[in-house]
């Protein structure tokens, strides 16, 4: 059997902490551990929960006061500390600390979030572009306007709760009495119960419908960006207010531009001549095509920047700039009046040959006494 650590080591706290200081060592270890925040990561799950242990005890001045006497056998004797394991990350901080007076049942009745993928082009997420989306999700049915209820039928009092949705249980101990609170299953939280389901939603309160939205893309935007859409998600639950819509982009690759993060790169492939004696040459730019002027003696993989060329910044609108990175193409198939040509320019040493301005002269020279 493993061996319980001391509650105090658990909180990382002394023995004197006072409430506080309690409160803030779990909501700490709450902030990082949650399963909510971290899932499928038992290690997380296990330190959440016996966090969520040692929080529930200490926190208890008469369990406190117990625990600090007897260790962990006061506890086990008085059955088990309560477990915030299976709460969700919200409900964790609005019950120790604060949330505004909602209760459980009324967040838990707030509608799903929903994502939509949506993929644009290279150039709509250079300038921006507004899109319509057909979004499938579950509305607040407009026959029961949510309630459930067949109209003029309305609800019961759930005489399983009394119309509260919770229902409290006390269990004895040497300890004295601990009260637990679970979810009315006969209601389950509503607290009311239907005299007559709405034929439309079968008492549901909601109905599957498509909703056409216009999405603003704004310029800028890179494959992963989302944009968040408040109160487009799936309508909650008994009048519970609706979730979001996440719409995550995806940008689709340009047949001969490259990006990363604000920057564009294009490679540009020259040959031998145009490498060695220069040339004016268009190039693609997201503005349109462009000429730019490759220097003589251009060695490959060497770049030059195009500045304000790049892709906008999506919050500030800053462009980035283009980087034209120069790819010098060697041919494989030489004529045998083009193999001669290169041979009178010379290098066949059999050592390796470091690039200097005289080999482009004498590269010059050979093309022009050919002409």
């Amino acid at each position: 059997m493993a061996v319980k650590r001391d509650y105090y080591e658990v909180l990382g706290v002394g023995r004197q902490a006072s409430p506080d200081d309690l409160k803030r060592a779990f909501r700490k270890i709450a902030m990082e551990s949650h399963p909510d925040r971290n899932p499928d990561d038992p290690v997380a799950a296990a330190r959440f929960k016996e966090a969520s242990e040692a929080y529930a005890v200490l926190s208890d001045a008469g369990r406190r006061r117990s625990y600090d006497m007897f260790g962990h056998a006061a506890v086990e004797s008085g059955g088990p500390a309560v477990d915030f394991s299976d709460m969700p990350f919200a409900d964790i901080f609005d019950t120790f600390f604060g949330g505004g007076g909602r209760s459980r049942r009324q967040r838990s009745d707030r509608g799903d979030d929903l994502r939509y993928n949506l993929t644009v082009t290279f150039e709509e997420a250079f300038t921006g572009v507004e899109k319509q989306i057909d979004v499938p999700r579950l509305a607040t049915c407009e026959r029961c306007a949510g309630s459930g209820a067949e109209p003029g039928t309305g609800t019961d009092t759930c005489q399983g709760c009394g119309g509260s949705g919770q229902i409290r249980r006390a269990q004895q101990s040497i300890f004295g009495s601990i009260v637990t609170q679970i979810t009315c299953p006969t209601c389950r939280g509503a607290g009311r119960l239907l005299k007559n389901p709405c034929t439309q939603c079968r008492g549901q309160g909601r109905t599957s419908v498509t909703r056409r939205l216009a999405v603003r893309i704004p310029a800028g935007v890179d494959t992963g960006s989302q944009i968040r859409i408040s109160g487009e998600g799936e309508a909650g639950m008994r009048g519970g207010s609706p979730g979001d819509l996440y719409v995550v982009l995806r940008v689709k690759p340009h047949p001969h531009l490259a990006r990363r993060d604000q920057s564009v790169i294009y490679e540009l492939r020259v040959n031998m001549v145009q490498a060695a004696l220069g040339d004016r040459i268009e190039i693609p730019t997201l503005d349109g095509p462009v000429e730019i002027a490759i220097p003589s003696g251009t060695q490959h993989g060497q770049s030059f920047r195009l500045a304000g060329k790049g892709m906008p910044d999506v919050r500030g609108g800053r462009r980035g700039d283009q980087y034209v990175l120069v790819q010098v193409v060697v041919p494989k198939d030489l004529t045998a009046e083009q193999k001669a040509l290169l041979r009178k320019v010379g290098g066949l040493t059999g050592k390796p040959e470091k690039v200097s301005k005289g080999f482009f002269e004498k590269l010059r020279d050979a093309i022009s006494l050919d002409g």
